[in-house]
């Protein structure tokens, strides 16, 4: 295995990222004798190895619940691991986030291994220690910070993505190109698109790289989030969590992630927050991949649409605070009125 990083987070610990082969990835799981993998039905048909001890949760954003937490908690116990086992998530940021979530308070914190089998979980869900489920409509908004032990991405498991999947994860790196302080990645994606959108393994794998290299920069800094540094990492997400709730998550997370950053990019631009030629480029690359911004949410709909917005997480002083750019890497966190949501949105 090669290691691409080792990223302190929360009290010190330790997260090492690896890039591994499949029969590197089947040979890791085989050496702890006291784990459970957790796997969905997807992650499951996509891994061939046989782990000593797995279970299968159903997919799906829906399943993301106290339910799947206790089937987890249920196979620790009968298993009889201890709290120096391995809980090893392998599959989307579902997957990810509920295994973290379970090891974070299975006998007050196991030890866990997180393999994420999609774009959209490799650049996102697998670093920085967040875990959660979703409670009473509102996403994430139960969970703990628990910093995983190790990372492990495999780029064959990526080729198997459907393409819906791979655009989903491609959201959220374009998302970390407009946050870099740098244009490395911004280039690399402009160079390279058609090598991206080819999934060549080379091209994938330092595309992954050069995004968790803008990530880790934003975590390191403030681990638990209580500096205001990593929320810039929510740029495009709470318009963009709104219009999954809205939808009742038929669109996918990478997918409204991308239409909240362009949302972000133009009203920033519109409230002279944004530097116009800033504005345009991210607009620019949203566009060379793809994604069409011109959605809007209908007038009949926006109350819903304001009532996701509301159960946001990320509120400070009882307001929900939107993330905007003030520059390439400049990231501001800004209370909008419901009239500037709506001119954005609707």
């Amino acid at each position: 295995m090669e290691r691409l990083f080792s990223v302190p987070l929360k009290g010190g610990k330790l997260t090492d990222v690896y890039r591994c082969s499949l029969s590197e990835l089947e040979g890791e799981i085989e050496s702890y004798p006291s784990a459970l993998a957790v796997f969905d039905d997807n992650s499951r048909a996509a891994y061939e190895g046989a782990p000593p001890s797995s279970m299968i949760l159903p997919p799906g954003e829906e399943h993301k619940n106290w339910s799947s937490i206790d089937m987890i908690l249920q196979n620790a116990l009968r298993l009889g691991l201890a709290r120096d086992s391995m809980l090893i998530g392998i599959g989307g940021g579902v997957i990810l986030d509920m295994t973290a979530f379970a090891a974070s308070i299975y006998m007050r914190g196991a030890r866990c291994i997180l393999v994420p089998t999609t774009l959209l979980s490799a650049v996102d869900a697998t670093l920085g220690g967040k875990t959660g489920i979703d409670y009473g409509g509102a996403k994430n908004i139960v969970g703990t910070f628990f910093p995983a032990d190790k990372v492990l991405i495999v780029p064959q498991l990526l080729r198997t993505l459907p393409e819906k999947e791979y655009r989903s994860g491609l959201g959220e790196v374009l998302k970390h190109a407009i946050l870099s302080s740098d244009d490395a990645l911004m280039r690399f994606l402009i160079d390279s698109r058609d090598k991206v959108l080819a999934r060549e393994d080379g091209t994938v794998m330092e595309m992954i790289r050069l995004s968790l290299e803008v990530k880790i920069s934003y975590i390191t800094r403030d681990p638990e989030e209580t500096k205001g540094i990593r929320s810039a990492l929510n740029l495009g997400h709470t318009f963009g969590h709104a219009l999954e709730a809205l939808s009742d998550y038929r669109v996918s997370h990478g997918e409204a992630v991308a239409w909240g950053v362009q949302r972000a990019l133009d009203l920033g631009r519109r409230l002279s927050v944004t530097p116009p030629e800033l504005a345009a480029r991210g607009l620019e690359l949203f566009s060379l991949y793809g994604y069409d911004g011109s959605y809007r949410v209908p007038e009949e709909l926006f109350p819903g649409y304001m009532d996701a917005v509301a159960k946001d997480k990320k509120k400070k002083g009882g307001a929900v605070r939107f993330i905007l750019m003030e520059g390439q890497g400049s990231p501001v966190a800004m209370a909008l009125s419901t009239d500037e949501v709506r001119s954005a949105v609707v």
